[in-house]
């Protein structure tokens, strides 16, 4: 579970007796405050946030909303208050469940609980009760959740498939004394499709053999040995463990010495097969903080060969390779559980940056999710890459499609197709002939207050950028205003594609069919209402071209 900072092992706030009580010991009190005060708290606090008040009789969504005028209207945000992590990622009986680091008390980060949604397609999302909030234990920080159809776990009831939460306890009494054991792994588990949630009597399941960071457990089931695998940040490596029930757990091997970054403390792993050529390999995500590839957080990855027990990379050991290159896509993990037929490994990552994540000026709430995007490997001179693309199911959100006019294009050419239309979301698909002057080319979007934020190629067309120098307010963070490259790990050849994606505080970049990927964050402070495509130097040519206006999944459209 990331945190900012020093915000690993320190309280946001610290209980305090109104009065003198020195006829007790200050252990007795540390007992009653975590056991009876902080449990009680907490429910307070998930309580009001489950009871807030829906929009008035003939009010719509977005008019509630109409004050917010950062609020997504294509991506996951919060009603209110804070969240980060997206957590417990798993399909089941048709749902797409969606849970997340949350704190109902305040808009930054506090005592975490596990918000929940569920969507039928990851798209359009219902949100639900807080499921887990904090306890004698401690906080619940990140994890996983899976189904246990075989009843591995013995907590299933009546035939009645368990899903079981698996995820880190963290004791933030223990964390501010200076301990290194005060997080440990724990279960939870729902026999009513995940609406309620039964924290399990014999928790921890993993104790602490004496490390700080010791979190963010991601757990899933290793057929070829008949048992479930959990892949836990530990410091800056990962630790595997097998298990036969999801309650007893072996430490198995460690990785991470040596390879990709160590610039921050490694978090939220995951770890999956994929298909590359008709080859298996295996995908290992690692989150990292600080060290990300535009300052502050990000995720890399690493491509090799898992065996039930160690995994072995096939990268170069200094190599580090970031699943998204922009700054604003953090802590992602895949849902578990999706059919074998669908054929998918689907992924959620968190939109923000722990360098200004708490600072970001929206208002009631602050953070969304990235949209759901579907991963690939693809060969690059003889090297295997992890490449996204935006899922299928967002095409739902098409209201209307706008072919653009092929032809030539010199310095900026407005797409003049968007008159009248109202301002975003959008999705354009471009693809763009590479000049022989090799200047940068892309697309533009601006407002009538001369804001704008560019995405495109350079170089010439082997790196991707977005630059938000002039997006708007960025006045909350010394570095935001910045300009951001990705390397596109291939040669472009003549023609490059281009998807984008602008929501009214983010914009998302797929270029080459997803093989370079940017996420970055914007605010401007009039809704981008103009798009252009340009060209630096000379003249390049949009060989085809779409605009597809988005309608909002939460307003009603």
């Amino acid at each position: 579970m990331p945190n900012p900072g020093s915000m690993k092992t320190t309280l946001p706030f610290r209980l305090k007796p109104i009065f003198p009580v020195p006829v007790f010991p200050v252990a007795f009190l540390r007992i009653i405050v975590r056991r009876i005060a902080v449990p009680l708290i907490a429910v307070l606090l998930s309580f009001a946030a489950c009871t807030r008040p829906e929009p008035a009789a003939g009010e719509s969504v977005q008019t509630a909303l109409g004050s917010e005028p950062w609020r997504p209207r294509i991506h996951f945000s919060p009603d209110s208050m804070w969240m980060n992590d997206p957590n417990g990622m798993v399909y089941f009986d048709g749902e797409y469940h969606l849970f997340y680091q949350y704190y109902p008390g305040d808009k930054v980060w506090g005592p975490m609980h596990w918000g929940h949604a569920v969507s039928p397609d990851m798209v359009r999302w219902e949100h639900l009760p807080v499921a887990l909030v904090p306890d004698s234990l401690g906080y619940i920080f990140s994890g996983s959740a899976v189904a246990d159809p075989a009843n591995t776990s013995r907590l299933g009831q009546d035939g009645r498939t368990p899903l079981v939460a698996v995820f880190t306890h963290h004791d933030p009494d223990l964390a501010r004394d200076g301990s290194d054991v005060f997080q440990v792994q724990s279960l939870a588990f729902s026999l009513d499709r995940g609406r309620t949630w039964t924290k399990y009597g014999g928790n921890p399941v993993l104790a602490n053999p004496g490390i700080r960071d010791f979190r963010d457990p991601k757990v899933s089931w290793f057929a070829d040995r008949s048992c479930w695998i959990m892949v836990l940040a530990v410091q800056d490596r990962v630790h595997f463990y097998s298990s036969p029930d999801l309650r007893t757990w072996t430490r198995e091997s460690e990785f991470g010495p040596g390879w990709g970054t160590h610039e921050g403390v490694w978090e939220c792993p995951d770890l999956f097969p994929m298909d590359l050529y008709g080859q298996q390999k295996w995908v290992l995500l690692v989150s990292v903080n600080p060290g990300g590839p535009q300052g502050g957080s990000g995720t890399q990855y690493f491509v090799g060969d898992f065996d039930g027990s160690r995994f072995v990379p096939e990268q170069n050991p200094t190599d580090t390779l970031w699943m998204d290159g922009g700054a604003d896509n953090y802590a992602g993990v895949s849902w578990s559980g999706v059919p074998a037929e669908d054929g998918r490994r689907l992924l959620l990552g968190w939109m923000s940056n722990w360098a200004y994540a708490q600072q970001v000026p929206t208002h009631p709430w602050r953070s969304a999710m990235t949209l759901p995007r579907s991963l690939f490997l693809f060969d690059a001179g003889g090297e295997t890459h992890l490449g996204s693309r935006p899922v299928r199911e967002l095409a739902s959100l098409r209201k209307d499609s706008v072919p653009l006019v092929p032809g030539p294009v010199t310095a900026l050419r407005e797409i003049s197709e968007i008159s009248g239309m109202d301002a975003g979301p959008f999705e354009v698909d471009l693809t763009l002939r590479v000049p022989g002057g090799r200047a940068d080319l892309g697309i533009v979007f601006s407002n009538d207050e001369g804001e704008e934020v560019r995405a495109g190629f350079r170089n010439p067309g082997g790196e991707l950028y977005v630059d938000r120098t002039r997006s708007g307010d960025g006045a909350f963070s010394n570095g935001f205003a910045a300009t951001h490259v990705h390397p596109l790990r291939m040669d472009p050849g003549e023609e490059l594609t281009l998807r984008v994606y602008l929501d009214q505080s983010s914009v998302e970049v797929f270029a080459e069919d997803g093989k370079a990927v940017m996420t970055d964050l914007v605010f401007p402070t009039r809704p981008f209402n103009r798009i252009a495509i340009y060209c630096g130097e000379g003249e390049t040519e949009l060989v085809s071209g779409t605009l597809y206006p988005l309608k909002g999944f939460r307003d009603g459209h």
